[in-house]
């Protein structure tokens, strides 16, 4: 898989990528991941937890509690831009 995210680099124009942990999988081939950013508010400079929720196909029968990682694609649905590209982690 890290060969796909080199390739991706060189290839494709350097695409977003993302790690994130799954929190929902009802649907067919699709996840919704949270991702995590730390981010500095502009005028009180206080570090804050920003969560973004992305949907994101997934061809790896990902479950609720896996880390994975996420890459940048074409938009797929109306709310789906991101695949998931490898589980770097199980859920126990």
């Amino acid at each position: 898989m890290s060969e796909q995210l080199e390739q991706a680099g060189t290839e494709r124009n350097s695409r977003k990528v993302r790690e994130g942990l799954v929190v929902s999988d009802k649907m067919e081939k699709t996840v919704v991941v949270t991702v995590v950013d730390w981010v500095k508010h502009p005028k009180y400079h206080k570090v804050m937890r920003r969560n973004t929720r992305l949907k994101a196909h997934d061809e790896h029968e990902c479950g609720v509690g896996d880390r994975v990682r996420l890459m940048e694609t074409r938009p797929l649905s109306a709310t789906k831009r991101w695949r998931v590209v490898e589980i770097l982690e199980r859920a126990k």
